[in-house]
C-alpha cells in the first residue's frame, strides 16, 4: 500500500510526445500540463521520453532521422527529460512496438530510480504504445500508473483488434484513467473500460502567454494583406490543411498561412499550383508558441479542417488571442466551440463548408476582446485541481499489482 496523505507526490511521466531540443512543440499539450502541475508544489517529477532508433538507413524512412540528434539528456523549463532509445520496425512492428517500448522505459526508470529519486506513480500519455508500455512497466516495478487518452489512439488505433485488446487490458489495470474530452470518455467506455475509471480532465490555455497583440504590425512585418487565415498541425491528410487551400479558391483577397512540418508539404505545394493559389499561401513550417501567439493575433481566423481530433487546443490558443475559429465537428471540437464568440462548427468535412463558415463568422465577426475572454473559460485552474485530487486518490488507496487482469 502506498502511504502519501498530502506529502509530495512523486510521478515518473512516461510518453513520446514530448518536446525535444529538435522538436519543440512535439507533445507540447503534455509538457504544458506537467508544468502546471508543478506550479502547484505538490508534485515532483521526472520524463522518459523516448525517442525512436531505427537501424538502417533507408530514403523512404527519412522521418527517423530528425531523432538521431536528440539528446539523450537535457533540462527543459527545469524538468530533467531523459531520451532513451527504443526499436522501430517500420510498418510491420506495429504489435511490437509497445513491447520494445516496455523495454526501454522499465531500464530508464530502474536506473532513475536507483539514482535516488523514487517515483510512487507511472504516468503515461497515449494509450498505444505507451499506455500499453507503461501499464507493463508499472507491473514489473509494483506502482500503480495514469494513462492520459490523447485522441488518434483511442479514434483511431482502437479499431484494430490486437492495439484494442491491449489497450481495454492497459486502462482496466490502471489506478486510473483520463481524457481531455467527453467524446474521448465516450470512446474509452465504448471499448468495455468502467465508467468510474476514466476521467474527463481537459487541456486549458495558458492565457499569460496567448495573447491579443498588435494585429497590424504584426500583419506589415510579415507583409500580410487582405484577410488573413491560419490552419496549424502536422502536414498530414487527416488535419485537412488540402481542403482549406481548395477552399482559397473560392476566397479572393484572402491569404492562407500553413504552419507545421509533415510528409504533405510537396502536395499542398503542387496543389496550390494547381489551383492557382500559390501566392496566397504560406508554409512557415513549425513555429514556437510565443511566434504562434503574434500569428494568431495577425489571423483574422484559424481554420480546423481536421478529420478526427482529441481535444485541439490551437482552438483556444487562438482564441486567448483574440482570434475566432471556423473547425470540423469531430472529437472534442464542440465542446470548446459552442457560442458565436468562438467561431463556428461546419458539420460537412468540405471545401465549400469551410468557405460558408468563414463567410458567417466574417459578416458578423465578435469583437477581439470577447473572443479572449471566452477562451479564458478554459483555464488550467480546474483541470490542475482535479488532477492532483485524482493523484490524491490513487496515493492512497491504490495498491500496486492487485488489480486483476481482464
Amino acid at each position: 500500500m502506498i502511504e502519501n496523505s498530502g506529502g509530495i507526490k512523486r510521478i515518473l511521466v512516461a510518453t513520446t510526445l514530448y518536446p525535444n531540443a529538435n522538436q519543440n512543440r512535439h507533445g507540447i499539450f503534455v509538457e504544458t500540463r506537467l508544468r502546471q502541475l508543478l506550479k502547484t508544489g505538490e508534485v515532483e517529477a521526472r520524463v522518459v521520453a523516448p525517442v525512436p532508433w531505427f537501424p538502417f538507413k533507408i530514403s523512404s524512412m527519412e522521418q527517423y532521422s530528425v531523432y538521431a540528434d536528440v539528446p539523450v539528456y537535457e533540462q527543459r523549463n527545469g524538468i530533467e527529460v531523459f531520451h532513451p532509445r527504443y526499436l522501430v520496425i517500420p510498418k510491420i512492428g506495429m504489435l511490437l512496438t509497445p513491447f520494445f517500448l516496455a523495454i526501454t522505459l522499465f531500464f530508464c526508470a530502474r536506473k532513475i530510480r536507483k539514482n535516488g529519486f523514487k517515483f510512487e506513480l507511472l504516468d503515461g500519455h497515449y494509450f498505444y504504445p505507451d499506455g500499453v508500455a507503461t501499464a507493463l512497466v508499472a507491473k514489473l516495478l509494483k506502482v500503480p500508473y495514469l494513462i492520459t487518452a490523447r485522441g488518434t489512439d483511442i479514434n483511431l488505433i482502437s479499431s484494430y483488434k490486437i492495439p484494442r485488446k491491449m489497450i481495454r487490458w492497459a486502462a482496466k489495470n490502471a489506478a486510473g484513467n483520463i481524457t481531455v474530452s467527453t467524446a474521448l470518455k465516450e470512446k474509452l467506455t465504448d471499448l468495455g473500460v468502467p465508467a468510474d475509471k476514466v476521467h474527463v480532465l481537459r487541456n486549458g490555455v495558458d492565457s499569460e502567454l496567448f495573447v491579443i497583440g498588435d494585429a497590424q504590425k504584426i500583419r506589415k512585418e510579415m507583409k500580410l494583406t487582405g484577410n488573413v487565415l491560419v490552419s496549424v498541425g502536422n502536414l498530414v491528410e487527416p488535419k485537412g490543411h488540402a481542403l482549406v487551400i481548395q477552399a482559397l479558391k473560392n476566397l479572393p483577397g484572402f491569404h492562407l498561412l500553413i504552419i507545421g512540418l509533415g510528409e504533405q508539404l510537396g502536395a499542398l505545394q503542387t496543389l496550390a499550383n494547381e489551383l492557382d493559389v500559390s501566392d496566397r499561401v504560406q508554409y512557415i513550417g513549425e513555429q514556437s508558441q510565443t511566434d504562434l501567439a503574434k500569428i494568431y493575433s495577425a489571423a483574422d481566423l484559424l481554420i480546423l479542417a481536421s478529420s478526427r481530433e482529441g481535444w485541439p487546443n490551437v482552438l483556444l490558443e487562438s482564441m486567448a488571442c483574440g482570434t475566432p475559429v471556423v473547425a470540423t465537428r469531430v472529437g472534442g471540437t464542440p465542446e470548446i466551440v459552442k457560442a458565436p464568440e468562438a467561431g463556428q462548427l461546419i458539420a460537412t468535412r468540405s471545401s465549400d463548408a469551410i468557405v460558408a463558415g468563414i463567410q458567417q463568422v466574417l459578416n458578423s465577426p465578435p469583437r477581439p476582446e470577447d473572443t479572449r475572454k471566452y477562451a479564458q473559460k478554459f483555464s488550467w485552474g480546474q483541470t490542475i485541481s482535479g488532477l492532483t485530487d485524482l493523484l490524491d486518490k490513487i496515493m492512497i488507496h491504490s495498491t500496486p499489482n492487485t488489480a486483476k487482469s481482464q
